[in-house]
């Protein structure tokens, strides 16, 4: 069957007006009245940055009741102008999902199973195992082979003893969702606990 161009514009009109027809025309104010309503209407507008690297993209957090109802990337900021990673835009699941541990959980020694505890509990516990470490482990002076030159001008292998004031038990490896002052305040604390193994996410 040949169908010319002034025929298929007949037949394709004629259908449009008799499916216009068929289901009534639709007024502007019915169509305005049939869009839903967006529903972070009324929400709390909040500005955050994406926990989850060091990019630190903005994110704006929409919340009614207190409970996340939506999360997206912030236009405004300079760094993601609104744009976000698969991972930044499954932020709203991190709340929202039935799987998330919202409490720490301990398992003791030799046993089987996790139990739910406090916080206050748990820090409590980490604080008084990281002294417990510290104190066994500290370490005031040290001694190291050093090579001392001689009044005959040769060079002499000795040991020598040195102030060192550290412990080489623990490390600590940081978060590269942290700012500037955030981390120069976990490095003037581990350097006061006597660390020398201090890492940090972003350098690894």
């Amino acid at each position: 069957m040949s169908l010319s161009r002034r025929d298929f514009l007949k037949l394709t009109g004629g259908t449009a007006v008799a499916g216009a027809v068929a289901t009534g025309v639709t007024t502007p104010q019915e169509a305005s009245a049939a869009v839903p309503e967006a529903r972070i209407k009324g929400a709390k507008e909040t500005t955050t940055i994406c926990p989850y690297c060091s990019v630190g993209c903005g994110i704006i957090a929409h919340t009614k009741e207190g409970k996340l109802i939506n999360a997206e990337g912030d236009p405004a900021h300079p760094v993601n102008e609104g744009t976000l990673c698969s991972k930044g835009s499954s932020l709203y699941q991190i709340v929202n999902n039935p799987q998330r541990l919202t409490k720490p959980k301990y398992r003791a020694a030799g046993a089987s199973e996790w139990k739910d505890v406090e916080w206050d509990w748990a820090l409590d516990e980490i604080a008084k195992r990281v002294k417990d470490v510290r104190d066994r482990t500290f370490k005031v002076m040290s001694k190291s082979k050093i090579k001392e030159k001689q009044p005959d001008g040769t060079e002499k292998e000795i040991e020598k003893e040195f102030t060192v004031n550290r412990t080489d038990a623990i490390a600590h490896v940081g978060s590269a969702a942290l700012d500037n002052e955030e981390c120069y305040m976990l490095q003037k604390m581990l350097r006061s606990w006597g660390l020398v193994y201090i890492e940090h996410q972003a350098r690894i």
